[in-house]
């Protein structure tokens, strides 16, 4: 599902009138009955409750008109804001009115109304439709918009964004002065960049795109590179299991780090390996922490080795290492690693050697954080896996701010640098690649900002590419799947206090639900 600016979702909805011959009004009869739709399904029925919907002049406003219009018939007790003269909205908007108005009362319409009045329309409301500015808002919000969006931020109503919620820009995120806070946001055509962006991810709830009927030759042909994730995407990426499988059949993945204190990071990664289908995973840890994780894991092996006096991978381990990974399918760095100048040398010299396809996460990308030329020097584009931080220190003079203020730029201007498949965590994950196609992750939760989540996700990319994905569809699927699980875990044991074992948990409940529903 491709990510359209607010510039380019105007060539499509122009086209589409123009060329495609589909009428305006068409198109905006189609999105009101989608919001209407997504707010039934959210609410359940309407009939009894008190709907406030707040329109504007443009024709983010005549989609609010036709949602007024469809709950009035299922009868909800609809009251109609609008924040212009009625010489002032749109012609399509105006068709709206006039529809509507054939059906409910003239006064249960308020047309300019004032700051005093938008409190009192909106303090009591069951349901709040912001129809007020959609996505080619580009100026700080003025009065009397202003005004309408504090008194839907001050409502206790269940509230659902037309489009965008109003307030926000659109293509960067950013909240333009004020924005609504949205339960329910729901996006025409494609979805909207902006959405999935800064503030944005704050504002708008739960996101759902609706089909207006725009064709698909005319999004191809925008030649966009930014994709949403979607979970009919990720069903097509999911290893297939044939009847005659056996445990070799499904690779054989090795995930090196570990230290003292840090155990548990590389036991995470290898326990996400095995539950995303991997059929062997062996741990390469120093070899006096390998009892440890020996007594940690049942179903996963240990292969022990040599370590410096600091305890840490040195460089009698080197000939080792290359050994170990010369047998995997897939390999992974860094879970619990630590930090050495030996070890950053034993990755320095392995690193170009790996035939295998390998994921290089935390203390690995840490070590490697001043030597990133390294990265292109390997013989398959690895996969970073970078929270803000880490990206921060890879890029040397970037903060987390600037690093989070731009996420896809950051993302895909370093994975073309320096080739390889950058996950940038975090809320909305991005994966970028070394052609400057870039993906947005829907799936995750806050209950996710914990402990021992990124390593979760390693052991998941590093089994999905030991079972033979490409690093960008491992990449992506994993991505997803990890989120995926964490939202199942979250649904019923809540989200403060979810820890990366309820998500490796429900890794398998993630794969059934991605192949079970459509």
């Amino acid at each position: 599902m491709w990510v359209v600016t607010a510039e380019q979702m105007q060539t499509l909805d122009r086209r589409t009138i123009q060329e495609a011959k589909v009428p305006g009004i068409t198109l905006m009869e189609r999105a009101g009955a989608g919001a209407m739709t997504q707010l039934t399904e959210a609410l359940g029925f309407a009939k009894g409750k008190k709907a406030v919907i707040l329109c504007g002049k443009g024709n983010n406003g005549g989609d609010g008109l036709v949602v007024a219009r469809l709950l009035a018939k299922k009868g909800a007790k609809v009251k109609v804001v609008l924040m212009a003269p009625l010489r002032d909205l749109s012609p399509d908007a105006k068709v709206m009115y006039r529809r509507l108005s054939k059906i409910i009362k003239p006064s249960l319409f308020t047309v300019n109304p004032s700051e005093e009045s938008l409190h009192s329309l909106t303090q009591d409301a069951d349901l709040l439709v912001d129809a007020l500015l959609g996505t080619g808002l580009s100026s700080f919000v003025r009065p009397p918009y202003s005004f309408a969006i504090e008194a839907i931020n001050a409502s206790q109503g269940f509230t659902v964004a037309i489009d965008i919620p109003s307030g926000l820009d659109s293509n960067t995120g950013a909240i333009l002065g004020i924005a609504v806070q949205a339960d329910l946001t729901v996006t025409f055509g494609c979805p909207k960049l902006g959405l999935y962006l800064s503030s944005a991810i704050d504002n708008v709830g739960n996101i759902r795109v609706i089909d207006i009927g725009i064709p698909k030759d005319f999004v191809s042909d925008l030649n966009t590179q930014i994709h949403l994730l979607s979970q009919e995407m990720i069903r097509s990426l999911i290893p297939l299991r044939p009847p005659s499988s056996h445990k070799g059949t499904f690779g054989h993945a090795g995930i090196v780090g570990g230290s003292q204190g840090k155990t548990g990071a590389p036991a995470m990664a290898a326990l996400g390996a095995l539950r995303i289908g991997t059929g062997l995973v062996t741990v390469a840890p120093p070899q006096s922490v390998s009892p440890i994780l020996e007594s940690k894991l049942l179903e996963v092996m240990t292969e022990p080795m040599p370590e410096s006096s600091q305890h840490l991978l040195g460089m009698e381990a080197h000939p080792v290492l290359s050994a170990f990974a010369a047998t995997k399918s897939a390999l992974a760095f860094g879970p619990g690693m630590g930090i050495s100048p030996e070890t950053t040398e034993v990755l320095r010299q392995l690193l170009p050697q790996l035939e295998a396809p390998c994921v290089l996460d935390a203390d690995a990308l840490n070590g490697l954080a001043q030597d990133c030329q390294i990265f292109s020097s390997m013989k398959q584009p690895p996969i970073l896996t970078p929270h803000p931080g880490e990206m921060a220190r890879l890029l040397a003079a970037s903060s987390t701010k600037q690093v989070n203020e731009d996420r896809i730029g950051v993302s895909r201007e370093f994975a073309m640098q320096h080739q390889v498949i950058l996950v940038l965590k975090g809320a909305r994950t991005i994966i970028a690649e070394p052609r400057g196609q870039v993906a947005i992750c829907p799936t995750g939760n806050p209950g996710m900002a914990s402990a021992g989540m990124g390593d979760v996700l390693t052991g998941i990319i590093t089994g999905l590419l030991a079972q033979g994905l490409s690093g960008w569809d491992a990449a992506r699927a994993g991505v997803y799947l990890h989120g995926l699980a964490g939202d199942l875990a979250a649904a019923t044991i809540g989200e403060p206090g979810l820890i990366a074992g309820d998500v490796l948990t429900a890794i398998p409940h993630a794969l059934t639900h991605i192949l079970s529903h459509s």
